[in-house]
């Protein structure tokens, strides 16, 4: 994953994911060969509520429906493992794409937390 990370997100430092992904409610990647090109998380608040981060595709696979196809699947695998609700929070830029994949567009507040 931080060779996806490096090349999707700004001012990436290499981390271990296993304690992210093990408190997930679901994870989907999508693969060329071994390779990881694309991933989100479905993070949840042990109930109800299933919120995606971090959906990345690698730059040379973008524009391909990748970062769509791993969206739905996250749908679909939150609404099999009993969520009720998906959230999502983006940047303006993202908008278009979010909408285009079913997500209405909500009022949400935000306090950076860190510099």
């Amino acid at each position: 994953m931080n060779d996806l990370w490096a090349w999707a997100w700004d001012d990436f430092d290499i981390r271990d994911f296993t304690g992210i992904l093990a408190r997930s409610l679901a994870h989907v990647g999508a693969y060329d060969g071994e390779r990881l090109i694309g991933f989100v998380n479905v993070a949840w608040d042990g109930g109800l509520h299933a919120f995606l981060l971090d959906t990345s595709v690698h730059p040379k696979f973008r524009k391909q429906g990748i970062a769509t196809d791993l969206v739905k699947q996250a749908e679909m695998l939150a609404r099999e493992r009993g969520a009720h609700w998906l959230h999502v929070d983006f940047e303006a830029h993202l908008t278009g794409f979010y909408r285009a994949c079913g997500f209405q567009l909500t009022g949400a507040g935000l306090i950076k937390l860190q510099p």
